[in-house]
Parts: structure tokens; sequence; C-alpha cells
């Protein structure tokens, strides 16, 4: 099961940001009033978040913090950089700019699928689920598709397959190019043994994004499909593209387990 797509969710958030016009990587407060300050300084540090570097991102998320520390969008790409940066000690210190940019704009979607993202990675998944649930109801929220399929992970994390095809459902209406969802049904659809509507996802997300570009979890799918449609060179044409891309996933390995059972579901 993969991790709601952090990436995603920053680049979400820069085009959130308004954009200031700046020279050589720095901004004079002195010059534009206070909460474009805090919005020029947000989207630099965005720019430095995507390029690796932590430490100016800081810098620039710690002035716009002087001059407010309530800001919203501050708050939140400063909980995205402690999270990035990985440590145990900035993981934990993420949290309460997560919940400082909730509480200052509740309405916020972007600002509850990010706190979601950090409650999933922290393993708090019923949190988790409260967050991504919000910001997947929030019409006109760009990104609402994504807050609903990390909705439908966390369901299949805690078991409950009904409620996570249902977001699964939810995030391919609002959004008709969702892959993830496309996988997650077909593997859902497999497991209880509906072979058509599984190989119909599976094929719809194949067309998506091209026969080279599946991820490890699709193309797992695609091979359990295979054998269940009785196509031993598609399954071996996929299982020779799991091994050569992802030779270390999990999904390989377990293909390894089962690659001489005779069960009729491979799990």
């Amino acid at each position: 099961m993969r991790k709601p797509n952090l990436k995603i969710l920053i680049s979400s958030l820069m085009v959130s940001v308004t954009f200031l016009v700046v020279g050589c990587q720095t901004v004079s407060d002195r010059k534009v009033d206070p909460k474009k300050a805090v919005q020029a300084r947000t989207q630099l540090a965005a720019e430095y978040i995507k390029t690796g570097d932590f430490d100016a991102a800081k810098r620039e998320l710690d002035q716009a913090m002087v001059l407010n520390s309530r800001d919203a969008l501050a708050n939140m790409m400063m909980g995205v950089l402690l999270q990035r940066e990985g440590s145990a000690l900035n993981i934990q210190k993420a949290e309460r700019y997560f919940k400082t940019a909730v509480s200052s704009a509740p309405k916020n979607a972007q600002a509850r699928n990010n706190y979601g993202t950090y409650l999933y990675q922290t393993e708090r998944y019923n949190d988790a689920l409260t967050q991504f649930n919000i910001a997947g109801s929030t019409l006109g929220y760009d990104q609402r598709y994504t807050a609903l399929e990390s909705a439908g992970r966390v369901y299949l994390k805690l078991g409950d397959v009904a409620n996570a095809e249902k977001a699964f459902n939810h995030a391919l209406n609002v959004n008709r190019s969702s892959y993830f969802s496309m996988v997650e049904l077909a593997e859902i659809h497999y497991l209880r043994q509906d072979i058509p509507a599984a190989t119909k996802l599976y094929d719809n997300s194949v067309g998506l994004v091209g026969q080279n570009n599946q991820n490890a979890r699709a193309l797992w799918v695609g091979i359990r499909l295979a054998r269940a449609n009785d196509n031993p060179m598609q399954m071996q044409v996929l299982v020779n593209q799991l091994r050569a891309l992802y030779p270390d996933s999990p999904e390989y390995q377990r293909y390894l387990q089962l690659q001489y059972s005779t069960e009729v579901v491979w799990k």
C-alpha cells in the first residue's frame, strides 16, 4: 500500500501561494506589506524544498514566522519541511505546525490533506482518516481526489474494504484519471474474484500511464489477473517487468513465494 504522495501535496501548495517576483533568491520585507512578504518567503521555501535545500527553506520560513506566526500556509510548509527532512525529532516537531495551520484556516483543504499525510506516516490512521475525509469533501479543492485516494488507503489499512471501495470510486468520480484508484479497485475486485471488472479497471490504468510506467503494485495486480485469465505469456511479460524494475519490492518477493502455488487466488 503506497503512502499518500507528499510531492503532489507540496506542488499543489506551491500553486496556492501567491507568486511574487524576487531577485537573487531573497525578499526585502521592507518593500512589501507583511502579508505579501510571508507569501513570498513561503513560496521560496517551497522552491527550496523541491530542490532539497532544507536549510534555506527553514531560514525563509523562520522569517515568515517572525512576520506572522499564525499564517496557515507558512505553518503548513514548515510542517512539510520537517516531515520531509525525516529525522525523528523533526517529524515530532512537525505536528505543532500542521495543527497551527489547521486551526488558523480550518476550511483550508490543503492543510487538512497535508496533516492527514503526516498522521498516516506516523501510523495514526483514524486521525488521518478524519483529515482526509474533510479534505475529500471540500468542493472546489483541486486535489480533492488525492484526499479520497488517501482515505481509501487508510480504510484498507484498517481492514474496511467496503469503505475503501467507496472512497476509491468517489475519487474516480472526481477525477477519471485517478490511476491509484483504478489499481486499488482492480485489486479489490480481483480478491473477490470479479475478474472481468478487475481486468477492465487494470486495463484502464495501463491505458492511462502506459505499459512501461506501471508501479510495482499495478504490475502485481496485472500478473495475478493474467494468471486468472489464463494468459501465461502476458503474465511472464509482467513478471519480467516487475523483476527488472522492482526486484526488491514486496510485490516481487510475494511473487517468488507464490510462483508455484496452485491456489486460485494469489493474495
